[in-house]
C-alpha cells in the first residue's frame, strides 16, 4: 500500500542525509538504478560531500523521473528525506526544505510521534540498526543501515516495488552479500512504522 501522493508522472526528488561510511551514497546510487528497472526514463544520484572523513555529516541526492532528468545540482526542496543518522535532525537541520505534504524517514526505534510535531510533513521511522544487526550488516562494530532504508523508501511511496531493488542490490553486491542486504531492505519495509 502506498501512503505517498505522487505518482510515476511527477518528478521525486529525495535527499539522503547520513554520516561518512554509512553508505549514503551506494543508496541513492541503488534507488536510481531500482528506478530504471521500473520503468524510469529519468533518473540521477549526486553525492555532496563536505569534510570527507569517515562520520562526518554528507548528502546525497536522488531524482527520478519518467521523462529524461537534465537537472544534476543537490536538492534543496525534498519530497523525501531519508536520514540514516537521528542525530542529523538537530546537528544538521535535516528537514530543511522539506516540501509540505512530503516524508521524513528516519533510522531510529523511536514512534513518529516522538520525533517531531506539528510539521507539515509526514513522519515514518524504521529500526534500521536492529535489522541490519539481525542480518549481520555490521562493520568494525556500526550496523550498515543504507540498503535497509531502501526498503524504508519502498513502502513510504509504492512506486518501487521491493523486486527492483532486490535487482539493483545484486548489481552491486556479492551474491551472499546482496542476499543479506536484500534481507535488511525487505525486513524494513515489513516494520517501518508510518505515522
Amino acid at each position: 500500500m502506498s501512503y505517498f501522493v505522487k505518482s510515476k508522472d511527477d518528478i521525486l526528488e529525495i535527499r539522503w542525509h547520513g554520516r561518512g561510511g554509512q553508505g549514503v551514497v551506494s543508496s541513492a546510487q541503488i534507488l536510481a538504478e531500482a528506478a530504471f528497472y521500473e520503468g524510469f526514463k529519468g533518473v540521477t544520484a549526486a553525492p555532496s560531500f563536505g569534510a570527507e572523513r569517515r562520520g562526518a555529516p554528507i548528502t546525497a541526492s536522488t531524482r527520478l523521473s519518467p521523462k529524461p532528468v537534465r537537472v544534476f545540482s543537490q536538492i534543496e526542496n525534498p519530497d523525501i528525506v531519508i536520514v540514516l543518522d537521528e542525530t542529523l535532525l538537530t546537528s544538521e537541520d535535516a528537514t530543511a526544505g522539506l516540501k509540505s505534504g512530503g516524508w521524513l524517514v528516519v533510522n531510529t526505534p523511536k514512534k513518529p510521534s516522538q520525533i517531531r510535531s506539528g510539521d507539515s510533513f509526514s513522519i515514518a521511522t524504521a529500526d534500521a540498526n536492529s535489522v541490519a544487526k539481525e542480518v549481520t550488516l555490521v562493520v568494525s562494530g556500526a550496523a550498515l543501515v543504507n540498503t535497509a532504508m531502501l526498503g524504508a523508501f519502498v513502502r513510504v511511496t509504492g512506486i518501487i516495488s521491493l523486486e527492483s531493488i532486490r535487482e539493483a542490490i545484486a548489481k552491486k553486491f556479492s551474491p551472499a552479500e546482496a542476499q543479506k542486504n536484500f534481507e535488511a531492505a525487505r525486513l524494513t519495509y515489513e516494520r517501518i512504522i508510518l505515522g
